[in-house]
């Protein structure tokens, strides 16, 4: 049975005993989440991994910057080159096509 109240040198060990090891990164500058549509960036994170059983967690303590992610520039240029249209009509057929430059393409060759 656990006593009601641990103090941190406690906790540390008894999670020791039970395979579960806690570190804190030291010097995070900053930490970027990239999902299909945001970005979420922490500056100044604190940044704790913890490792049990093989797998390691990492926790993230800060307030994100959220930013939403435009197309690729390198996506756009390419639907541009191989259609002939302009950047407004090929970044559209783009987002109509949730980034799939073939289907870009296919919609903008075909209209």
């Amino acid at each position: 049975m656990l006593p009601r109240r641990l103090n941190p040198k406690q906790l540390s060990q008894l999670m020791k005993q039970l395979g579960i090891n806690i570190k804190d990164i030291e010097g995070v500058e900053e930490v970027i989440i990239r999902t299909k549509d945001k970005e979420y960036i922490f500056r100044d994170a604190e940044v704790t991994v913890m490792e049990a059983q093989g797998q390691k967690t990492y926790q993230i303590i800060g307030n994100p910057e959220i930013k939403d992610r435009g197309l690729p520039e390198e996506d756009i240029k390419l639907v541009m080159e191989k259609t002939g249209k302009s950047r407004e009509e090929a970044e559209k057929a783009l987002k109509e096509s949730n980034g799939d430059i073939a289907e870009a393409i296919m919609k903008l060759m075909e209209g």
